[in-house]
């Protein structure tokens, strides 16, 4: 049985299977005890690699996306903000406008949970596997003239067009007087 182990061990090193790997000794041990069948097995390893590869998808995404620390609809307190409409929210969760290319405007005062709700979408749109970029206004617009300067303005708005949610949480004018914050 050792062969065939060290097979598999051979198999899972040249598939990049590394969470796998690790748990192999475990679950073949698991198998020789009864306490699991074959595709019990099968099924846990690649359960594992599976979990951990999008662990890590989910936290380089939510990286790129500058949405860190993430922040969640379960996390946010309705009750804080009893004017929003919860269900409408949690519809919003499902990212059909996304798909619609439509555009979400979340307006109020400072403090009313505009950029948690902006990031709790993203963060949403992330783990279904969308592209997310987030950003202030100020900071798209200084990208985009920077772009330009430099000649690569269709470059950069390819790239803030691949992006499936683009999310500007501030307008990052603190210093102009007719600025409300939107996102």
């Amino acid at each position: 049985m050792s062969g065939l182990v060290d097979n598999i061990r051979a198999s899972l090193l040249g598939l990049r299977m590394p969470r796998a790997l690790e748990m192999l000794d475990h679950t073949v041990q698991r198998l020789e005890k009864g306490e699991i069948g074959a595709i019990e097995a099968i099924d846990g390893l690649l359960s594992e690699e599976f979990n951990c590869r999008e662990d890590r998808r989910v936290g380089v995404a939510l990286t790129t996306a500058r949405l860190t620390p993430p922040k969640t609809l379960e996390s946010f307190d309705f009750t804080f903000q009893p004017s929003l409409d919860r269900d409408r929210i949690m519809a919003l969760a499902q990212l059909d406008f996304v798909t619609r290319a439509e555009v979400v405007h979340f307006l109020g005062p400072p403090g009313t949970g505009k950029s948690h709700l902006a990031t709790a979408l993203g963060v949403a749109a992330v783990k279904k596997g969308k592209s997310v970029y987030r950003a202030t206004l100020a900071e798209l617009v200084e990208a985009m003239s920077k772009a330009e300067r430099e000649g690569r303005l269709v470059e950069k708005i390819r790239f803030y067009a691949r992006a499936s949610d683009c999310s500007s949480s501030r307008t990052g004018c603190g210093a102009h007087r007719n600025c409300t914050n939107a996102c």
